[in-house]
């Protein structure tokens, strides 16, 4: 059998290559991926090299939005079994550090996660990973639902970061892939309204054909809100999000400035608003498949694009090409 890997060797330079079969050792699982979901981290890796301090060094798989299905398990495995239909979860921790024994293995300093430098990632046919990983998916939900679980985590934690509280009114920045499935958490988890904004046309309405009110970014109304998901990373958002807020009110940061943020904190101070910053996620993948599974989010409008292994430079350009995408599902097996 082969394995065939979608290998970035540079730049804009990537190439289909063979790698070995994987063999599962204690604790570990093969699994044959189906679906990998291409977020803005592995174009930005693939065009810019580096994200902060991770830098592509050398050749490396990206992809950490993933599921498939259990083909070998090694010894020690419980959990999961050959056959099982599974979403990957993409960060293996140590179990053993000060954070993982406190409950924290998100912020594990060992943390080995897919296609972050120097770890590789899930845009292959065949993966090997520890099978502590895996979670079950029932078969009403798609393997390319169960790879867009991974966003949906880290909606789902930015509320949690955020405290939202049943009857909040929620604005969200950006309405990107993560900024629309942290709105659809938030309504999910009770939210009383959920406003989007955005300076695509295309993605607000988008966003008002999940059920959202959607306002175009810097066209500020009135409207005051509780809690404040921001996703865009843009340059002043963040301070022009929280002056929405009301007295007490909670945001978590989810999009990455490129550059150094400034608040106005005279200004905010006197509300006492909380600021959480967000750092993937904890814990969350039996909450986002019950979530989806039972209807209560739909993540199907968001994917609008499917590519071949073989497509995968298209699928990883494809938001610089066209505007009207969202998510690109890459298919290893096709």
């Amino acid at each position: 059998m082969t394995n065939r890997a979608a290998v970035m060797n540079g730049l804009f330079d990537l190439s289909i290559q063979d790698r070995p079969m994987p063999t599962a050792g204690p604790h570990q699982a093969v699994v044959r991926i189906e679906a990998v979901g291409v977020c803005g981290s592995d174009t930005t890796y693939y065009t810019h090299g580096r994200i902060g301090d991770y830098v592509v060094d050398g050749p490396i798989v990206l992809g950490h939005e993933v599921a498939g299905q259990v083909v070998e398990v090694g010894p020690g495995v419980t959990g999961v079994a050959p056959g099982d239909r599974v979403a990957i979860e993409p960060g293996t921790p140590c179990r053993d550090c000060r954070e993982c024994r406190a409950g924290r293995y998100h912020l594990c300093p060992d943390l080995e996660f897919l296609a972050t430098p120097p770890y590789d990632g899930a845009l292959l046919q065949y993966l090997l990973i520890d099978s502590r990983n895996l979670y079950p998916i029932p078969d009403e939900l798609s393997y390319e639902e169960g790879a867009l679980l991974e966003p949906l985590s880290v909606g789902l934690w930015a509320c949690k970061r955020a405290g939202l509280a049943p009857g909040d009114d929620v604005l969200v920045t950006g309405a990107g892939p993560v900024g629309l499935v942290s709105a659809a958490a938030a309504r999910a988890l009770g939210a009383g309204t959920v406003t989007v904004t955005d300076v695509s046309e295309f993605r607000l309405g988008l966003a008002r054909s999940m059920g959202f009110t959607a306002e175009p970014g810097g066209t500020h109304t009135s409207v005051d809100f509780d809690v404040l998901i921001e996703c865009s990373g843009a340059p002043g958002v963040l301070a022009a999000g929280l002056a929405r807020l009301r007295p007490a009110g909670r945001a978590a940061m989810v999009g990455m400035p490129k550059e150094a943020v400034s608040l106005p904190l005279s200004q905010l101070n006197p509300n006492e608003l909380t600021i959480g910053t967000v750092n993937r996620y904890n814990n969350t993948w039996p909450l986002a498949i019950e979530l989806v599974a039972s209807g209560r989010v739909d993540l199907k409008p968001l994917i609008t694009h499917h590519f071949t292994l073989d497509e995968t430079t298209d699928a990883l350009m494809l938001g610089r090409h066209v505007t009207d995408s969202v998510k690109a599902i890459i298919h290893p097996q096709r």
